[in-house]
């Protein structure tokens, strides 16, 4: 038998069968692993679609504690469906067409190893990875959205985010024109640059509402000096985490993307997986009112303007009776910012 077998890139090959088995861990498909000519089977715990049962669970319910229902409930509870929609689409074309290049077009010329590189002259790879680009935008698009409620929609933070989405979308779709002629995917610079756009819209991300949540954590300690920071320290370590999982995985596709290495097609299949996990945690959080919603930010500026002006009356030297009131009421008005900062506080918990 091994006569018969062609001299093909057997690391390429593994490699996208391999590729191909992280993909559906990722997923929370079943996982078959293969030893020689027995095989194994063994149920691998997925966290795509575990994570979406999960969101879509607590979406439907009422917060515990008597938490706040989440804001804008059911377009989260839509984009859970519809990302997991595309995504289970786009899996199932990469499981269909791994079966089409060991099984279905073993015979096919030049064997598996054409097969896996040409793998954009059939449709269905085409179907999968356009699948995987507008589940992507879908995730960058909530990303966005939390991002300018944490900076209460400041243009600043707006414009260049958006112009970064722009980009990225107008990559992915001249990655999708010259994949439906027939490019050979992994030759296409533009997906390089879809990549980097990707990832550094993350990045940029994860800096933007890390820096505004530690921001907010010193503004209350100059408030209640006595403050207890563990909320907001909670909720910037469940940002960093949940970003640095995709970001430190999408930067060893990109690299080995560019030097056009076999370790691509390891995280090529799971990488959209990996970003659904990363934000499924985020709306997890959400659903049970442990997020930072628009009006806990506007609050939060009410505080501090309340305390800042109190701060300075307290200052101001008041030797008439209309100064003195007015500083009394200054304190009230403290005393008031420091009830709305307990009301913020047990939101966001």
């Amino acid at each position: 038998m091994s006569s018969d077998t062609p001299l093909t890139d057997l690391w390429l090959e593994r490699s996208r069968l391999d590729g191909m088995m992280l993909g559906a861990v990722s997923y929370g498909a079943f996982l078959s692993t293969y030893d020689n000519l027995e095989v194994d089977s063994c149920i691998a715990t997925g966290g795509f679609f575990i994570l979406t049962v999960q969101a879509a669970i607590a979406l439907m319910q009422r917060p515990r504690h008597g938490g706040k229902i989440a804001d804008h409930r059911f377009s989260l509870i839509a984009y859970v469906l519809i990302t997991f929609v595309l995504g289970t689409i786009g899996f199932a074309a990469n499981a269909k067409y791994t079966q089409m290049i060991w099984i279905d077009l073993r015979n096919a010329p030049g064997g598996p190893a054409t097969l896996i590189e040409e793998e954009m002259n059939y449709a269905i790879n085409v179907v999968a990875i356009s699948c995987y680009f507008v589940m992507e935008w879908f995730m960058q698009a909530l990303l966005l959205h939390r991002c300018f409620v944490i900076w209460n929609w400041a243009r600043y933070v707006m414009v260049p985010m958006i112009t970064l989405y722009i980009a990225m979308i107008a990559m992915a779709i001249l990655v999708l024109v010259e994949s439906s002629a027939g490019a050979i995917f992994y030759n296409i610079n533009t997906e390089l640059a879809y990549l980097s756009l990707e990832v550094g819209l993350t990045v940029t991300y994860s800096v933007l509402v890390t820096s505004r949540l530690l921001s907010m954590r010193g503004k209350m300690k100059q408030i209640m000096k006595e403050y207890d920071s563990s909320t907001y320290d909670t909720i910037t370590l469940m940002v960093v985490e949940s970003a640095m999982v995709y970001i430190a995985y999408a930067i060893v596709f990109i690299v080995s993307f560019g030097m056009h290495s076999n370790v691509s097609n390891l995280c090529f299949l799971s990488i959209s997986h990996v970003q659904g996990i990363a934000q499924l945690l985020i709306i997890i959080r959400v659903a049970r009112g442990r997020a930072i919603t628009s009006e806990h930010t506007r609050a939060m500026a009410a505080c501090t303007t309340m305390a800042f002006s109190a701060t300075v009356s307290d200052e101001t030297e008041e030797t008439n009776v209309e100064r003195i009131a007015g500083s009394d009421e200054g304190s009230v008005q403290l005393y008031s910012g420091s009830k709305k900062v307990a009301e913020t506080e047990e939101g966001i918990v």
